[in-house]
């Protein structure tokens, strides 16, 4: 079914097109596809991946010897990196999904009219997502895994950097869905690195496609909104904030703030802004970014903490709006949690901010005037993971306000209709 797509004489246009015509199909056969059948496919997908570990490091080296060539920094080359930890992880993800209640056919409400009708709002899947990511390998089983769970086909289109890691992992879901007795066509790749492919994508594919979710920098993220012609899932960029209250624990504050920001400086939940209250004691602004400094973390700091340690460097206004995904960290005094609140609200991409603090008004007042996806209270940013929300895994986290938000997992990949049981009822004109 799938050799036709590799010939050179067919154009991206035509590929692209087959691999929609293909994907409907196969949306329509996953709406009706059983829990277990489901199940069955997830759970041989984990075993398929643990089982060609050595493959798929081997595709992850190609890659990565692409990238370094290319002149790909450090950041982006932890994005892309498949160790067997990670792919062990990818493989659990699988299972995770696995576990998770099945939300298709789940009625979300149900009421009686007084003519005697009964409604029900029923959650359906959304039927063909297209899902375009960049450098992260691990994207292909986490969003092929959650599309099928909620009963949706899957068309990704993953980044030409990880294509050998994306096409090998791909292997191992079809292999799944093969076993599960589901079309193939459930979860495709891509096949060509074509650029072209994306904004085929983007029209739709002839209408065959439901919904874009990007995931990815500020240029894909640009070119989807500039281009599509489906709903998106919009996934910006994650300008991450962490604010130490003057009520914040010491210990507390130095520990998060460094994993905020250190734990992994690639993905989109690290910590890029670290706010501390004026009214902190000034031991504890030390030891905060003291123990940045000793992680490795380059402080880009304004006047105010500049003077409290030589190693930082003055930050410039560009500091405040950037996105680094590496170890820098912009730092700012503020006046206390309204001095925050300002600050965030004005250079937040609505991603995930966190709050220290022991002082309830203090978190009250973060919590509920700051409008982004996620507010950790006490808990690094790092948190901001479908897999660490119970999810199972996540395709993204979504940063606008429609249908999704927050990390997308399989609960947020259904739609509803709405079913109504008369006795033959008719309405008066």
């Amino acid at each position: 079914m799938n050799a036709p797509l590799n010939s050179n004489e067919l154009s991206v246009e035509q590929i692209m097109a087959t691999l929609g015509q293909e994907a409907k199909a196969a949306a329509r056969t996953l709406s009706t596809a059983t829990t277990e059948q489901k199940n069955q496919a997830l759970l041989a997908m984990a075993d398929n991946i643990i089982a060609i570990t050595d493959q798929i490091l081997a595709a992850n080296e190609k890659d990565i010897a692409a990238a370094k060539q290319a002149g790909k920094d450090d950041a982006f080359i932890d994005r892309l990196a498949l160790t067997e930890q990670r792919i062990s992880a990818i493989a659990d993800g699988l299972k995770a999904i696995a576990t998770l209640d099945d939300p298709i056919g789940k009625v979300t409400a149900q009421w009686e009219r007084p003519n005697g009708l009964e409604i029900s709002r029923v959650q359906t899947p959304l039927g063909v997502i297209g899902i375009i990511y960049e450098s992260r390998p691990n994207v292909t089983a986490d969003a092929g895994g959650l599309c099928l769970k909620a009963g949706n086909a899957a068309i990704l289109r993953g980044g030409s950097d990880s294509f050998y890691s994306s096409s090998a992992i791909h292997q191992a879901l079809v292999k799944g869905l093969q076993s599960a007795k589901l079309p193939e066509a459930a979860i495709q790749l891509v096949p060509t690195t074509d650029r072209a492919a994306v904004g085929q994508m983007l029209k739709g594919l002839n209408q065959t496609v439901d919904v874009i979710v990007p995931r990815g920098g500020k240029s894909l993220v640009a070119r989807v909104q500039d281009e599509a012609r489906v709903p998106v899932f919009s996934h910006l960029e994650g300008i991450c904030h962490v604010y130490v209250d003057r009520s914040a624990d010491k210990d507390m504050a130095v520990n998060v703030v460094v994993n905020a920001k250190m734990r992994r400086t690639g993905i989109c939940g690290a910590a890029e802004t670290l706010l501390l209250d004026e009214a902190l004691e000034e031991d504890t602004k030390r030891a905060i970014l003291e123990a940045l400094l000793k992680a490795n973390c380059q402080i880009k700091g304004d006047q105010a903490l500049s003077q409290l340690n030589q190693q930082i460097e003055p930050a410039s206004d560009s500091d405040w709006d950037t996105e680094y995904l590496s170890n820098i960290i912009s730092a700012k005094q503020v006046a206390g949690v309204s001095g925050a609140i300002e600050h965030i609200n004005m250079h937040s991409s609505n991603h995930t901010e966190a709050i220290i603090a022991e002082n309830p008004q203090a978190v009250e007042a973060f919590v509920n005037q700051i409008d982004s996806a996620i507010i950790m209270h006490n808990a690094s940013t790092q948190f901001a993971d479908g897999g660490e929300f119970g999810m199972g895994a996540e395709i993204g986290i979504a940063t606008g306000k429609m249908h999704a938000r927050g990390p997308v997992g399989v609960e947020q990949l259904t739609s509803f209709k709405y079913v109504v049981h008369g006795q033959g009822q008719t309405r008066p004109a």
